[in-house]
């Protein structure tokens, strides 16, 4: 296939570089001539480094080379292009001046599509005077390393065109996922799930944000907290993109922004490109503090209070078989002694609200995290009415471990279920709300969100470790025990859940019951 990219910046070079390793003849044309010239010194540099990682042959490097064209005039004549991808940037006038002047030059037969990450594809179509060729195709930065591409069918999209796209970014060695063009389609919204939960903690005051990402790291398994992850992104990109998906989904509970970022973004604490955001960055710049020292008396008895749920329960049990194997005193019974710590597991509940029905010594009892742990972290939740000689013991016996290194604790404050939870549920509700809107299939979600965030199992396959019942009982404690709209149950969830369906099944749809 001969195609042209218009726009040779990061993505428009990244995707250059992928085309053309793929065996098509990649034009590359920009408005600055310069701009063409550093691309194509660029994509050559990378193909030479694949060379000598042993990624690609000297032949495959000179034949990808060779397939690139470099144009004097992004706008000059092109009989034989049958696919133009556009990489301008994000600015609606802009990308429709662009098609306007591609849409003299080329065939009527050549398809159209736009790398636009945030743009509705229909507006952008609706400036041609043949809106059905143009469709999405967004990829993500490094275009060849990141291995996902959202096709984006636009309201006058022609059929056709979405399943040609998929089959040459497939064919390309990519993963394709379909999605309706809402705003940030598939990955950006999916993602706003982590992030806008990880703020509202922070507005809460339940924990910093290093140890919220610790706890993202060590208890769910993500390889970059939301905080570290904002940070990288730029958080002026990642508050425009919370803005716009909010105000695009006509300002979604779920989807809330926080009031902490827009100071900042006017400050400049915008992460790594400016030296300071969550974190500091540059020469001399420490990162994150120690966590604290255990102090505490780690021979503390310890009462773990009961839980009604089975699963919390089979926790309770683990946890106490585990301390115990550490040389903890764990006690059993109806009630804790008088010097005993009281250790009281959550699901989408408070320490608090435990301490008040079970009548428990408020000042000795903190609460426990039940997730299981992705890495040897564990969590401690401290109320209002914690002792802190009673928070720094709780600390020293949670630390404990049989014959292997100790645990790392992290306090937190009393929260409805605890930090994990509350990232994971919205993680998971978020997906959720994307599958019963059709925006795209169970399986295209699940897949772009590993592969686009790097989290390690897509939002419903991570529900569905949970199980739906389990799940819903959860977003029914949290909204219960805050009153927040955030935490509602999605339809999803609870359809399932009542179905006994997985969360990863799209089901019968009516247009299956039409043979």
């Amino acid at each position: 296939m001969r195609i042209r990219i218009v726009g040779a910046g990061a993505m428009g070079r990244g995707i250059a570089q992928w085309a053309a390793s793929a065996g098509h003849t990649v034009e590359l044309g920009d408005v600055r001539a310069e701009a063409v010239t550093d691309a194509v010194e660029f994509v050559v540099s990378m193909l030479d480094r694949a060379v000598a990682k042993g990624r690609m042959s000297a032949a495959g490097r000179d034949a990808s080379v060779a397939r690139l064209v470099p144009l004097a005039d992004p706008w000059a004549a092109g009989p034989d292009v049958e696919l133009v991808i556009e990489a301008v940037r994000e600015d609606l006038e802009t990308k429709a001046e662009v098609f306007g002047k591609l849409e003299r030059a080329l065939p009527s037969s050549a398809v159209f599509a736009t790398n636009t990450s945030s743009l509705s594809v229909t507006r952008i179509a609706a400036t041609l005077q043949d809106p059905s060729r143009l469709a999405g195709l967004h990829f993500f930065n490094p275009v060849p390393l990141m291995r996902i591409v959202e096709v984006v069918p636009g309201a006058a999209t022609r059929p056709e065109i979405p399943a040609l796209l998929t089959e040459l970014v497939e064919g390309c060695g990519h993963r394709a996922v379909t999605v309706a063009d809402t705003p940030g389609f598939l990955v950006n919204h999916a993602g706003r799930g982590l992030v806008t939960e990880a703020l509202a903690l922070l507005e809460e005051s339940v924990a910093g944000p290093a140890d919220i990402d610790r706890i993202a790291r060590d208890v769910l398994g993500l390889r970059m907290g939301p905080f570290e992850l904002m940070d990288l992104t730029g958080l002026d990109v990642t508050a425009a993109v919370i803005d716009s998906i909010w105000q695009g989904f006509r300002y979604e509970d779920r989807l809330r922004p926080s009031y902490l970022t827009p100071n900042r973004v006017v400050a400049g604490l915008h992460g790594r490109k400016t030296g300071q955001g969550w974190y500091a960055y540059g020469d001399g710049a420490e990162g994150p503090a120690p966590e604290p020292a255990v102090t505490g008396d780690g021979d503390r008895p310890v009462f773990l209070a009961a839980s009604g749920s089975g699963e919390t329960a089979a926790y309770v049990e683990a946890l106490a078989g585990a301390l115990e194997a550490a040389g903890v005193r764990v006690e059993r019974g109806d009630g804790p002694s008088s010097d005993a710590l009281v250790l009281v597991p959550v699901w989408g509940t408070t320490v608090s609200g435990a301490i008040r029905a079970g009548g428990l010594p408020a000042e000795w009892t903190v609460g426990v995290e039940v997730l299981p742990a992705a890495g040897r972290r564990r969590v401690l939740a401290v109320t209002a009415a914690t002792g802190p000689a009673a928070a720094r013991d709780a600390r020293a016996v949670l630390a404990r471990a049989a014959g292997d290194e100790p645990y790392a604790v992290t306090v937190v404050r009393d929260t409805a279920g605890s930090v994990a939870q509350r990232l994971l549920s919205s993680i998971v509700a978020v997906g959720a709300s994307i599958a019963e809107r059709s925006l795209a299939t169970p399986a295209d979600i699940d897949l772009a969100v590993t592969t686009g965030l790097g989290y390690p199992a897509g939002p419903l396959a991570w529900g569905e470790r949970i199980g739906a019942l389990r799940l819903l009982e959860l977003q029914r404690a949290l909204h219960a025990t805050t009153g927040d709209p955030r935490h509602r149950p999605t339809r999803w969830v609870t359809e399932r859940a009542d179905l006994g369906l997985a969360l990863t099944e799209a089901g019968t749809s009516v247009g299956d019951c039409w043979g």
